[in-house]
């Protein structure tokens, strides 16, 4: 899955949050919206502008980010 084409970072929307390609919903949204327990359905019924695709770019775009970042552990 390309995320380039479906996640995008604009600074003129949402302050340059990385959102779904076309909308103004971040991929933190998406994200809060599977964590608090809706489905996939819930989210294509109540958003009809985004795909499954889309949300499936959300959590790969967020297991990227995960991925990347960099923890310092400070011996005790």
């Amino acid at each position: 899955m390309d995320l380039q084409t479906r996640i995008i970072l604009d600074p003129d929307i949402l302050v340059g949050k990385p959102i779904i390609q076309g909308t103004r919903l971040a991929v933190e949204f998406i994200i809060d919206l599977l964590a608090q327990g809706w489905s996939t359905d819930e989210i294509l019924r109540n958003y009809p502008g985004i795909s499954l695709e889309d949300i499936q770019a959300c959590l790969s775009y967020a297991s990227a980010m995960l991925k990347s970042e960099k923890v310092y552990a400070i011996p005790v």
